[in-house]
């Protein structure tokens, strides 16, 4: 009898150990599915920027430097590695982005090119399906965390050496900070 109760709490161990590595591997794929569905996203970024840059730079013969800022910083976004690398380099690309964009409002020529309307138009949709990506990614890669950290799983994750996924998180401050918005009417 006693042989039987070591053998149902045994196979009772091994079954829990088996479902929860199981759960392990399926969070640890969704963390790896929602980094490449950014990535998707961040690719196509990077592609529609030489378009936009080629695009704009007949029209702003003096501002070369800022062009040369974007393609720079495009480069090292394709470049990054990790999550905190890439969290890093896109921060500063979004920067300098802002900063064309801010540019192109001073060029009416620009304003009114279509081409530049839409490639703008398809920059803010990727920044906008690339901000719900690193939320989805945010969000299963701390539902993995979790799951690694609490209490008995963190047995198991320690044992057979899983290891925490990175968070997409905002490093520069000046991404922090929040806009002024000033809607007088004074000039």
């Amino acid at each position: 009898m006693a042989l039987w109760i070591v053998l149902i709490v045994v196979a009772a161990i091994a079954g829990w150990v088996i479902v929860k590595y199981n759960s392990l591997v399926t969070l640890r794929n969704q963390v790896q599915n929602g980094w490449k569905q950014i990535d998707v996203q961040l690719k196509r970024r990077h592609d529609l920027i030489p378009n936009l840059v080629n695009t704009v730079k007949g029209y702003m013969e003096f501002e070369q430097d800022t062009l040369r800022q974007v393609v720079e910083a495009r480069n090292a976004a394709v470049n990054a590695k990790g999550v905190a690398d890439a969290a890093s380099k896109e921060g500063e690309l979004t920067a300098v982005l802002s900063r064309l964009f801010a540019l192109v409002e001073n060029y009416p020529q620009l304003k009114a090119n279509q081409n530049v309307l839409q490639l703008q138009e398809e920059l803010t949709s990727t920044e906008n399906k690339i901000s719900f990506a690193r939320q989805f990614y945010n969000d299963i890669a701390t539902s993995f965390n979790i799951a690694q950290q609490v209490f008995p799983g963190n047995i198991i994750a320690n044992l057979l050496r899983f290891t925490l996924a990175e968070l997409f998180e905002v490093t520069d401050a000046a991404e922090r900070a929040v806009p002024t918005v000033d809607l007088s009417l004074k000039k």
